[in-house]
Protein backbone atom coordinates (compact mmCIF):
# COMPACT_ATOMS: atom_id res chain seq x y z
CA UNK A 1 0.00 0.00 0.00
CA UNK A 2 1.48 3.38 -0.99
CA UNK A 3 2.44 5.89 1.91
CA UNK A 4 0.40 9.09 1.64
CA UNK A 5 1.37 12.29 0.77
CA UNK A 6 1.87 14.46 3.63
CA UNK A 7 4.50 17.32 1.44
CA UNK A 8 1.62 18.75 -1.23
CA UNK A 9 2.49 19.90 -4.88
CA UNK A 10 1.33 23.63 -3.50
CA UNK A 11 3.69 23.77 -0.44
CA UNK A 12 6.72 22.74 -3.42
CA UNK A 13 5.24 25.39 -5.51
CA UNK A 14 5.33 27.82 -2.69
CA UNK A 15 8.42 27.50 -1.98
CA UNK A 16 9.83 27.36 -5.63
CA UNK A 17 8.17 31.02 -6.26
CA UNK A 18 9.69 32.46 -3.07
CA UNK A 19 13.19 31.28 -4.33
CA UNK A 20 12.53 32.09 -7.71
CA UNK A 21 11.73 35.90 -6.76
CA UNK A 22 15.29 35.45 -4.20
CA UNK A 23 17.44 33.61 -6.52
CA UNK A 24 16.05 33.83 -10.29
CA UNK A 25 16.76 31.72 -12.88
CA UNK A 26 19.73 30.05 -11.42
CA UNK A 27 18.08 28.62 -8.58
CA UNK A 28 18.31 25.23 -7.51
CA UNK A 29 16.09 22.58 -6.45
CA UNK A 30 18.47 22.12 -3.40
CA UNK A 31 17.24 25.42 -2.90
CA UNK A 32 13.36 24.96 -3.48
CA UNK A 33 13.82 21.78 -1.02
CA UNK A 34 15.34 23.98 1.62
CA UNK A 35 13.00 26.39 1.27
CA UNK A 36 10.28 23.95 1.57
CA UNK A 37 12.18 21.89 4.30
CA UNK A 38 12.06 18.71 2.51
CA UNK A 39 14.54 16.89 1.02
CA UNK A 40 15.77 17.82 -2.59
CA UNK A 41 14.72 14.30 -4.10
CA UNK A 42 11.41 14.76 -2.79
CA UNK A 43 11.26 17.45 -5.25
CA UNK A 44 12.85 15.83 -8.13
CA UNK A 45 10.20 13.12 -7.39
CA UNK A 46 7.58 15.48 -7.51
CA UNK A 47 8.11 17.55 -10.57
CA UNK A 48 11.15 15.33 -12.21
CA UNK A 49 13.89 18.17 -13.35
CA UNK A 50 13.81 22.00 -12.98
CA UNK A 51 12.18 21.85 -16.51
CA UNK A 52 9.00 20.27 -15.01
CA UNK A 53 8.63 22.22 -11.59
CA UNK A 54 8.74 25.19 -13.94
CA UNK A 55 6.04 24.52 -15.99
CA UNK A 56 4.11 23.07 -12.49
CA UNK A 57 4.91 26.55 -10.97
CA UNK A 58 3.64 28.51 -14.42
CA UNK A 59 0.27 26.07 -14.43
CA UNK A 60 -0.03 26.57 -11.02
CA UNK A 61 0.57 30.25 -11.31
CA UNK A 62 -2.04 30.87 -14.01
CA UNK A 63 -4.56 28.55 -12.24
CA UNK A 64 -4.49 31.30 -8.89
CA UNK A 65 -4.13 34.67 -11.50
CA UNK A 66 -7.27 34.08 -12.84
CA UNK A 67 -9.16 33.17 -9.58
CA UNK A 68 -7.74 36.39 -8.10
CA UNK A 69 -8.79 38.54 -11.35
CA UNK A 70 -12.73 37.06 -10.95
CA UNK A 71 -11.99 37.25 -7.09
CA UNK A 72 -10.99 41.08 -7.52
CA UNK A 73 -13.44 42.04 -10.38
CA UNK A 74 -16.39 40.85 -8.27
CA UNK A 75 -15.18 42.76 -5.10
CA UNK A 76 -14.93 45.97 -7.23
CA UNK A 77 -17.63 48.92 -6.95
CA UNK A 78 -18.58 48.57 -10.93
CA UNK A 79 -17.94 47.12 -14.52
CA UNK A 80 -14.98 49.69 -14.96
CA UNK A 81 -13.56 49.28 -11.01
CA UNK A 82 -13.74 45.18 -11.87
CA UNK A 83 -11.44 45.95 -15.04
CA UNK A 84 -8.87 47.83 -13.33
CA UNK A 85 -8.67 45.09 -10.46
CA UNK A 86 -8.45 42.29 -12.43
CA UNK A 87 -5.67 43.97 -14.53
CA UNK A 88 -3.74 44.97 -11.92
CA UNK A 89 -3.85 41.25 -10.43
CA UNK A 90 -0.50 39.99 -9.56
CA UNK A 91 1.64 43.18 -9.16
CA UNK A 92 1.15 43.47 -5.94
CA UNK A 93 3.44 40.64 -5.19
CA UNK A 94 6.11 41.86 -7.21
CA UNK A 95 6.86 45.24 -4.98
CA UNK A 96 10.60 44.60 -4.07
CA UNK A 97 13.21 45.48 -7.16
CA UNK A 98 15.57 42.57 -6.97
CA UNK A 99 12.39 39.84 -7.30
CA UNK A 100 10.36 41.72 -9.81
CA UNK A 101 14.48 41.34 -11.66
CA UNK A 102 14.69 37.86 -10.95
CA UNK A 103 11.23 37.11 -11.93
CA UNK A 104 11.72 38.96 -15.45
CA UNK A 105 15.15 37.59 -15.48
CA UNK A 106 13.24 34.02 -15.42
CA UNK A 107 10.38 35.27 -18.47
CA UNK A 108 13.86 35.81 -20.46
CA UNK A 109 14.82 32.04 -20.28
CA UNK A 110 10.54 30.76 -20.24
CA UNK A 111 10.73 32.78 -23.50
CA UNK A 112 13.80 30.72 -25.25
CA UNK A 113 12.25 27.51 -24.40
CA UNK A 114 9.50 26.34 -26.82
CA UNK A 115 7.14 24.07 -23.95
CA UNK A 116 8.03 27.49 -21.03
CA UNK A 117 7.22 29.62 -23.90
CA UNK A 118 3.91 28.21 -25.24
CA UNK A 119 2.75 27.83 -21.52
CA UNK A 120 3.45 31.86 -21.25
CA UNK A 121 1.33 31.98 -24.19
CA UNK A 122 -1.62 29.69 -23.06
CA UNK A 123 -1.41 31.71 -19.61
CA UNK A 124 -1.37 35.16 -21.92
CA UNK A 125 -4.51 33.91 -23.78
CA UNK A 126 -6.69 33.01 -20.71
CA UNK A 127 -5.89 36.61 -19.23
CA UNK A 128 -6.37 38.23 -22.49
CA UNK A 129 -9.96 36.46 -22.14
CA UNK A 130 -10.59 37.19 -18.66
CA UNK A 131 -10.51 40.95 -19.21
CA UNK A 132 -12.13 40.96 -22.76
CA UNK A 133 -14.87 39.53 -20.49
CA UNK A 134 -14.87 42.22 -18.32
CA UNK A 135 -14.24 44.62 -20.66
CA UNK A 136 -17.55 43.43 -22.82
CA UNK A 137 -19.58 43.99 -19.30
CA UNK A 138 -18.19 47.37 -18.82
CA UNK A 139 -19.15 48.72 -22.45
CA UNK A 140 -16.52 51.90 -22.43
CA UNK A 141 -18.05 53.83 -25.67
CA UNK A 142 -14.11 55.28 -26.42
CA UNK A 143 -12.83 51.90 -25.95
CA UNK A 144 -11.26 49.41 -28.77
CA UNK A 145 -13.04 46.17 -29.38
CA UNK A 146 -12.71 44.35 -26.28
CA UNK A 147 -10.13 41.43 -27.95
CA UNK A 148 -7.79 44.63 -28.49
CA UNK A 149 -8.94 46.51 -25.43
CA UNK A 150 -7.65 43.58 -23.33
CA UNK A 151 -4.35 42.80 -25.12
CA UNK A 152 -3.26 46.58 -24.49
CA UNK A 153 -4.26 46.66 -20.96
CA UNK A 154 -2.60 43.13 -20.26
CA UNK A 155 0.24 44.80 -22.66
CA UNK A 156 0.64 47.73 -20.74
CA UNK A 157 0.59 46.65 -17.40
CA UNK A 158 3.40 44.18 -18.18
CA UNK A 159 5.28 47.27 -19.51
CA UNK A 160 4.76 48.89 -16.71
CA UNK A 161 6.64 46.47 -14.64
CA UNK A 162 9.27 46.49 -17.08
CA UNK A 163 9.61 50.06 -16.74
CA UNK A 164 9.39 50.03 -13.11
CA UNK A 165 12.22 46.96 -12.50
CA UNK A 166 14.62 49.85 -14.43
CA UNK A 167 13.26 52.67 -12.16
CA UNK A 168 12.04 51.29 -9.42
CA UNK A 169 10.13 54.10 -7.40
CA UNK A 170 7.08 53.44 -5.13
CA UNK A 171 5.23 50.70 -5.44
CA UNK A 172 4.40 48.56 -8.45
CA UNK A 173 1.23 48.00 -7.86
CA UNK A 174 0.83 52.01 -7.49
CA UNK A 175 2.34 52.70 -10.82
CA UNK A 176 0.22 50.02 -12.74
CA UNK A 177 -3.37 50.93 -11.53
CA UNK A 178 -1.86 55.23 -12.53
CA UNK A 179 -0.92 53.68 -15.79
CA UNK A 180 -4.12 51.78 -16.18
CA UNK A 181 -6.23 54.58 -14.68
CA UNK A 182 -4.88 57.20 -17.73
CA UNK A 183 -6.04 54.30 -20.62
CA UNK A 184 -9.74 53.39 -18.91
CA UNK A 185 -10.52 57.45 -18.48
CA UNK A 186 -9.95 57.75 -21.50
CA UNK A 187 -11.88 54.95 -23.15
CA UNK A 188 -14.84 55.97 -20.90
CA UNK A 189 -15.30 58.98 -23.27
CA UNK A 190 -17.10 58.76 -26.30
CA UNK A 191 -14.96 58.24 -29.18
CA UNK A 192 -14.34 61.73 -31.21
CA UNK A 193 -17.22 62.22 -33.01
CA UNK A 194 -19.89 60.18 -30.85
CA UNK A 195 -20.57 62.87 -27.57
CA UNK A 196 -24.11 63.64 -27.80
CA UNK A 197 -24.83 67.34 -28.69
Amino acid sequence: MARPRTITDQRLLTAAAVVLGRSGPAFTIAEVASQAGVATGTVMQRFGSKHGLLLALSRAHLAEQLLAMRTAAASAAGPLAGVRAAAAVGYELLDNAGQAANNLAQLGVDLADPELREELARGNAAVNEELRVLLSAAALPGAPPPEQAARILGALAAGTAVHWSVRPRGRLVDRVLADLDAVLAGWSRPAPGEESE
